[in-house]
């Protein structure tokens, strides 16, 4: 780790300018759990550090409104996951968090920085000699024609198929969740869904947000079909681990007939994954195991597997199946 200049910022519009006079090699430090680590692996080396802890307005969370849940970037992962609101009225965001990271992590990791965590992809952690054009563009792809057992089925491209390894985003993308961001040229809201990027010929941009854009809060709005809901995470070990597959459910039924579904998968894809199509294929139906497990496969359309991660296609889509039967409990 290289030596760096630390400035700690009192108010959004201190980090921001803070972060904008101090040039491109500026990151912002909210939990660290991510940024440390990657200082330490060398994939991060910047000059400046603008500390942002001290920012106490983003620190507070609120599920009490009768429009949106408000969650201030700060707020801690376990203090969010435990909120009792959340644990009986969209329990998907609550396990979301719960399933995401072991617990001393959550105590430190904050809500809005965890939207931003990278890949796991070990060519990208470790560097030379392997190629990685997410770490350095233009290299190649090493995990193209190497261990990728865990790299993505969904929204690949031929300079990159690093998975998206994140659990909360998921389950705030099923729900239309948005998050509003401050920057030097104003304040703009955006949904979750639309944050990540794909990486096509560009893998090294990995968001929406501007280098010198800050999020300062993530709303989802309230809604019925939270209660029946569920993440579903199948790993290789039951604790602490990233996802091989996971599921965000939400749903909403009468008579046994699906009137509103939501579906959002993770751990197989670059980013998180909306399917869109699933839903509207169970729209009007009876939720069975069979309709549950085509609402899967339809979760799937399109997924492009290596000969090393192949099974987690038909994984994926029983991951998917199997959320939705929970969340069907649950209503």
């Amino acid at each position: 780790m290289r030596p760096f200049m630390y400035t700690r910022a009192a108010t959004p519009d201190e980090a921001v300018r803070a972060m904008a006079s101090s040039g491109p090699e500026t990151r912002f430090l909210a939990g660290g759990t991510t940024l440390f680590d990657l200082m330490k692996l060398g994939v991060e080396t910047p000059r400046n550090i603008v500390d942002i802890n001290s920012v106490a307005a983003l620190t507070r969370f609120d599920t009490s409104g009768s429009r949106e849940l408000v969650f201030g970037a700060l707020a801690r992962m376990s203090d969010v996951a435990a909120d009792p609101k959340l644990v009986a009225d969209y329990p998907v965001l609550s396990e979301s968090l719960w399933r995401a990271a072991s617990q001393q992590v959550r105590n430190m990791a904050t809500v809005g920085g965890n939207l931003l965590q990278r890949t796991r992809c070990e060519y990208f952690r470790s560097g030379e000699p392997f190629a990685c054009n997410k770490r350095k563009p233009g290299t190649g792809c090493a995990a193209k024609d190497g261990i990728n057992r865990g790299h993505a089925l969904l929204g690949g491209s031929d300079a990159c198929i690093a998975v998206y390894p994140g659990d909360w985003a998921i389950g705030l993308v099923a729900l239309d969740a948005m998050i509003d961001i401050i920057g030097p040229r104003g304040e703009r809201s955006i949904a979750v869904e639309d944050l990540h990027l794909e990486p096509r010929d560009t893998p090294h941009i990995e968001s929406t947000l501007d280098r010198d854009e800050l999020i300062v809060r993530i709303r989802v709005p309230v809604s019925p079909v939270g209660r029946a809901s569920v993440y579903h995470k199948i790993r290789d070990r039951e604790s602490y681990a990233f996802a091989l597959a996971s599921a965000a459910v939400a749903l909403t039924l009468e008579h046994d007939t699906v009137t509103e579904a939501r579906i959002a998968i993770g751990g197989v894809a670059t980013r998180p994954w909306r399917a869109h199509d699933a839903e509207r294929g169970l729209v009007g139906h009876s939720l069975t195991s069979d309709t549950a497990l085509r609402a899967g496969h339809a979760a799937l359309a399109g997924a492009s597997a290596t000969t090393a991660n192949g099974f987690r296609v038909e994984l994926a889509a029983r991951t998917v199946a199997d959320a939705l039967m929970i969340a069907k409990a649950r209503a």
